[in-house]
């Protein structure tokens, strides 16, 4: 699925759209894409979806941001300034459940080995004025929250 972009609403909105198609599952998500791009923006607008109006930053130095809410475990990961997948070990990575957490991952090719296989990539790229955004389902749940959301756009 590829989506044009042409402003930072238009980002939120696909953003929101994705949260409301995930809804209660528990799926690993991958962000990749240039710097820039736009990933924590998507991460921002899920969240968004799911109920949470604070702020959401980009975890780039802590590399994991988790966020309890009533109807959900979140952990927002930036994985830009990891400079070796063991890292992961130290935050304690085998001690996340992705079978009971959703899982929004930024820079997941710093993490390859260590994380969770994903339900669903999405490739962000910088298309002056906007963003394309490419979606890809790669797993049984991830299928169906992208068919949900194709319904939905």
């Amino acid at each position: 699925m590829e989506i044009y972009l042409n402003n930072p609403e238009a980002t939120a909105k696909i953003g929101m759209a994705l949260g409301t198609a995930i809804a209660d599952k528990r799926l690993v998500v991958y962000l990749q894409g240039d710097l820039g791009a736009g990933k924590t923006a998507i991460c921002q607008a899920i969240l968004k979806a799911y109920g949470y109006h604070g702020r959401v930053k980009s975890p780039t130095y802590t590399l994991l941001e988790p966020y309890e809410l009533d109807n959900a475990l979140i952990y927002h990961f930036d994985l830009y300034r990891l400079a070796d997948p063991e890292e992961l070990e130290f935050i304690g990575i085998r001690d996340l459940d992705a079978d009971h957490a959703l899982f929004l991952v930024e820079w997941p090719d710093k993490g390859a080995g260590f994380l969770p296989e994903a339900d669903i990539e999405l490739n962000m790229k910088v298309q002056s004025p906007g963003r394309m955004l490419y979606i890809q389902a790669v797993s049984q749940l991830g299928q169906a929250v992208v068919g949900s959301l194709q319904a939905s756009i």
